[in-house]
C-alpha cells in the first residue's frame, strides 16, 4: 500500500507522489516566540515530527523547515511590558521553545529560519507583488489586493461574499478592500523597523513564511502543515502570495492537524484551562505525554486531561513491561538451546508478532494513523505476553522469533519516538513517581510486604487480604511468585 495523505486543499485523501521522487520539502509553521509553549505547540510539533520521522523511515530525504516569527504585535508589546529589546525577548523564548521541544523527543528540523534574519528576502517578494499588480502601498504600508487572486479562499472553502459583508476596514487603514491584508507595517515609536522601499517598518504575519518557506524549499514544495487554526487567515493568505508572485502552486498537500481540548472544552486562558508543556511535565514523563499525543489521529481533536494521561502512562508502561520480560527472558534462554518447533498452541501469536511491521506499516500509509498503528504494536506486546506466558525456557527458534519481535518494536517505536529509555529503569522511575502520587515510599511497601508475608505464614488471610486491598486502593498491585512477591503500579 502506497502512502495516502489527507489533502486540506482537496478535501480527500490523495496518494502522496512527490515532485522529486525520493526526496520531499515539508514547512510547518512555527511558534511566535513571545511566551512559553501550551499543550496545543505540544500536539502540533509532535504530530510533524511524526510526519517526519515516518518519511525518513520510509527511505524519503526530508528537507523539513520549520520556522520562528520573532517579530510580531505580541513580541513587541512584551518586550516593552518588560523594558527589554524585542531580540532579547524572542531569543529567550527561542531557547524556551529548542528546551520543550527536545523534553518531548522532537528530532531537529533541517533548517529553523527566523523571519528577521530574511527582511531582505521579504522586501524581494513585496517588491514582485507590487509590480504585478498583485498588491499596492498607501501610506508607507503595504496590501495584498485580495481581487487580483481569483482562487482566494480555495484552502479555507468559505464564501468570498459572505466574509465581505461581515468585514470592516480599522480606524487608521488604508485598504481598498476590508479582506485586503498586510504585507509590509510602517514604522511606529518605540517598534522594530528595517528600511524598504516604502519606508521603515516591519513585514506582516502572513509574508513571513511565504519569503522563508521559498527561499529554502523553492516556489513549489510538497507539503506545508500547521493546527488548524492557521487554515484561514494564515495558509490562504501564504497561497495568494506565493502564487500571486510566482504564478505557480504554491503546496502540493496541506496537512493540519485537530485542536486541544482541555477536558472536553476548548483551552482558554479565559477559562482558566491554560497548561504550558512545562506545567504539564512537572507531573508527567514527556514520553506520556508523546503517546498520549499518538493515541488519537492526528487530525482529530484530542481531549487532555488526568484520566487520558493516566490512561496513556498506564498504556505505555504495559510496553515497557513487555520488553522489560523480553530482556529477562531472552537473557536466560540458552544460544546453544536446540531449534525446537513451534508448538501448534503458539502459532497464532508468533504469526502476528512476525506481522508487525507490515501492519503498522499499512496503518501509517493510511495517513500517518499513529491510534491505529499503536493497537498493532498492542497486539504484538499480547502475542509476547502469551508466548512468554507458555514458554519460560525459549529454544532456538523461540528465542529468535522473541529477538526480532524486540528489535521490531524498539525500531518501529523510534519512528513513534517511543521506547527511548532502558526499560528497567523507566519502570522503576515510573514507579516512584507513582508512589509520589499516592504518598507512598518504597520502603514502606516492602515493610507492608513483609508484613503480608508474615501473616500468610500465620494464617492470618484477613491482615494479608487487607493489605492487598489498601495497596491496591492506592494503585499498586501485588505480584506474588515461587521468587516472592514484588509491586507495580496499577
Amino acid at each position: 500500500m502506497a502512502l495516502r495523505v489527507y489533502n486540506t486543499l482537496s478535501g480527500k485523501k490523495e496518494e502522496f507522489q512527490p515532485l522529486v521522487p525520493g526526496k520531499v520539502g515539508m514547512y510547518v509553521c512555527g511558534v511566535t516566540v513571545y511566551d512559553y509553549c501550551h499543550i496545543g505547540h505540544a500536539r502540533a510539533n509532535i504530530v510533524f515530527d511524526i510526519v517526519y520521522r515516518y518519511l525518513q523511515y520510509s527511505n524519503y530525504d526530508v528537507t523539513y523547515v520549520r520556522n520562528y516569527t520573532d517579530v510580531d504585535d505580541k513580541i513587541i508589546a512584551r518586550a516593552n511590558e518588560r523594558g527589554i529589546s524585542s531580540q532579547e525577548l524572542s531569543e529567550e523564548f527561542i531557547r524556551a521553545f529548542d528546551e520543550d521541544m527536545a523534553a518531548l523527543g522532537l528530532r531537529k528540523p533541517t533548517h529553523e529560519p527566523k523571519a528577521t534574519a530574511h527582511i531582505a528576502q521579504i522586501i524581494a517578494l513585496v517588491e514582485q507583488l507590487i509590480h504585478k499588480g498583485m498588491a499596492y502601498e498607501a501610506a508607507g504600508d503595504v496590501y495584498y489586493s485580495v481581487d487580483k487572486f481569483p482562487s482566494y479562499l480555495k484552502l479555507s472553502k468559505r464564501n468570498m461574499e459572505e466574509m465581505q459583508a461581515g468585514a470592516r476596514i480599522a480606524s487608521g487603514e488604508l485598504k481598498r478592500n476590508p479582506m485586503d491584508f498586510a504585507l509590509w507595517k510602517t514604522a511606529k515609536p518605540d517598534e522594530p523597523s528595517w528600511e524598504s522601499p516604502w519606508g521603515a517598518g516591519r513585514p506582516g504575519w502572513h509574508i513571513e513564511c511565504s519569503a522563508m518557506s521559498s527561499s529554502l524549499l523553492g516556489s513549489t514544495f510538497d507539503i506545508h502543515g500547521g493546527g488548524r487554526d492557521l487554515i484561514f487567515p494564515h495558509h490562504e493568505n501564504e497561497i495568494a502570495q506565493s502564487e500571486g508572485a510566482s504564478g505557480k502552486p504554491f503546496v502540493k498537500y496541506w496537512l493540519h492537524n485537530g485542536f486541544v481540548n482541555i477536558n472536553q472544552e476548548k483551552m482558554s486562558k479565559s477559562l482558566g484551562n491554560f497548561f504550558t508543556i512545562r506545567d504539564i511535565l512537572k507531573s508527567y514523563d514527556p514520553e506520556v505525554v508523546r503517546f498520549f499525543n499518538l493515541t488519537a489521529h492526528y487530525r482529530s481533536p484530542i481531549d487532555f486531561s488526568d484520566q487520558n494521561l493516566e490512561e496513556s502512562r498506564l498504556g505505555l508502561t504495559r510496553f515497557y513491561e513487555a520488553l522489560a520480560q523480553l530482556e529477562i527472558a531472552l537473557s536466560r534462554s540458552d544460544a546453544d538451546a536446540e531449534q525446537g518447533s513451534v508448538p501448534e498452541s503458539l502459532a497464532e501469536p508468533v504469526e502476528r508478532l512476525a506481522q508487525l511491521e507490515e501492519r503498522f506499516r499499512t496503518a501509517m500509509d493510511d495517513d500517518f494513523n499513529t491510534a491505529q498503528a499503536i493497537g498493532h504494536m498492542f497486539d504484538a506486546v499480547r502475542a509476547i505476553n502469551r508466548i512468554l506466558a507458555e514458554e519460560s525456557n525459549l529454544h532456538g527458534q523461540l528465542q529468535g522469533i522473541l529477538g526480532k519481535g524486540r528489535d521490531d518494536l524498539l525500531r518501529l517505536g523510534e519512528v513513534l519516538g517511543l521506547f527511548g529509555s532502558d526499560p528497567a529503569a523507566w519502570l522503576t522511575r515510573s514507579a516512584h513517581e507513582g508512589l509520589a502520587d499516592a504518598g507512598l515510599r518504597e520502603a514502606e511497601i516492602a515493610a507492608l510486604i513483609a508484613e503480608r508475608r508474615d501473616a500468610r505464614a500465620n494464617r492470618d488471610f484477613a491482615r494479608s487480604d487487607q493489605i492487598r486491598d489498601d495497596l491496591a486502593a492506592k494503585g499498586i498491585q501485588l505480584l506474588d511468585s515461587a521468587e516472592g512477591t514484588t509491586w507495580k503500579m496499577k
